[in-house]
């Protein structure tokens, strides 16, 4: 986890106090939630429950209520101690705290009988474990689409900076096959990169790119489509494709990837590597410096890139594969296993 000031963790708070974040599988994987380890205290006594959301103003949590919670809450007035506990990455032990809260009411979780969803609201300011952990998704949920196309170039620092596994070099899998590329730049909406291939066999065509991330590790598979593609002068072999992530599957952890380094980069005073509202696949693919972090300035309206069709929500049909002579690279020799997603 990136260190995080106290002025930040006051900005996350003032920007992102009255935001409900829903305790989906994803969140809870992403901020490291121990479920087993959450609870509600009440006059001495402990019961087991889930947490449905939470602000920074309160939560919803879900509670057997055949336990004899009621009668608990009636005579402490509603007042009960809410646990949260997480384990983070780079801390060896889970990071555990109590958050004071008033029972508002309930109502009957699912149409059971047994299962209620409390609603509570904090009596104090959270934790800053709390606003951090929240804060850095909420944060990076909200520049996902302000920053979407602010590209990071690949080079030697900026792969270091991001914890990328291999500089450069990825695995983009096209109809399942995977096949070797290297990355040039990436974003929160697409990336650019470097592959053998025909272009025209491969515009238009779905594909999924995998990234591999170090502290922890982490691999991610970006779904998206080949948009757009540009010759690599001197080498015919080669061709640069752009690639639009399909923005409803990105991975709310590789979101926080890509801003925990804008933030950084941006805290640095260096600005982006990239500038703002450009898209990925605007950089010319035969510059194959390493070192570039200059921002790069904005193509003329009407440049083709600006014609680029939506990416659909659904997947596109899958088109019949290309005869071997006439891309002889559909096969070469990679054995990478997708991750899970």
């Amino acid at each position: 986890m990136a260190i995080i000031t106290s002025q930040k963790i006051g900005l996350y708070y003032e920007r992102f106090k009255n935001i409900d974040v829903t305790f989906s599988k994803e969140i809870i994987q992403v901020t490291g939630l121990v479920a087993n380890q959450v609870y509600l205290k009440c006059v001495g006594d402990f019961w087991p429950c889930v947490i449905f959301s939470s602000s920074f103003h309160g939560a919803k949590v879900v509670v057997s209520i055949k336990s004899g919670i009621l009668q608990k809450l009636e005579r402490a007035n509603n007042m009960a101690g809410l646990r949260f506990c997480f384990k983070i990455s780079d801390k060896g032990n889970p990071v555990a705290f109590f958050v004071n809260t008033r029972s508002m009411g309930y109502t009957s979780y699912g149409g059971s009988k047994d299962v209620a969803l409390f609603t509570l609201q904090f009596t104090q300011r959270p934790p800053d474990d709390l606003i951090e952990i929240m804060g850095r998704i909420l944060d990076a949920n909200v520049n996902s689409a302000k920053r979407r196309e602010e590209r990071i170039i690949i080079s030697p620092e900026s792969a270091r900076k991001l914890s990328l596994a291999t500089f450069k070099e990825s695995a983009i899998f096209i109809q399942g096959v995977p096949r070797r590329c290297i990355l040039r730049d990436i974003s929160f909406s697409g990336a650019k990169l470097i592959m053998m291939g025909v272009a025209k066999f491969l515009v238009n065509k779905d594909a999924a790119l995998r990234v591999d991330f170090e502290d922890p590790k982490e691999s991610f598979l970006l779904r998206g489509k080949f948009i757009r593609s540009e010759i690599v002068e001197g080498r015919k072999e080669l061709v640069a494709l752009a690639v639009v992530f399909e923005e409803s599957v990105v991975p709310m952890g590789y979101k926080i990837r890509i801003n925990d380094y804008l933030s950084v980069v941006r805290a640095d005073g260096r600005g982006s590597e990239g500038g703002p509202g450009e898209s990925p696949e605007k950089a010319a693919p035969n510059d194959t410096s390493q070192d570039k972090t200059l921002t790069e300035k904005n193509e003329s309206p009407d440049s083709a890139v600006d014609k680029q069709p939506a990416v659909d929500k659904q997947p596109a049909a899958v088109q019949p594969a290309a005869a071997p002579e006439s891309d002889p690279l559909a096969d070469d020799g990679l054995n990478l296993e997708l991750p899970s997603v």
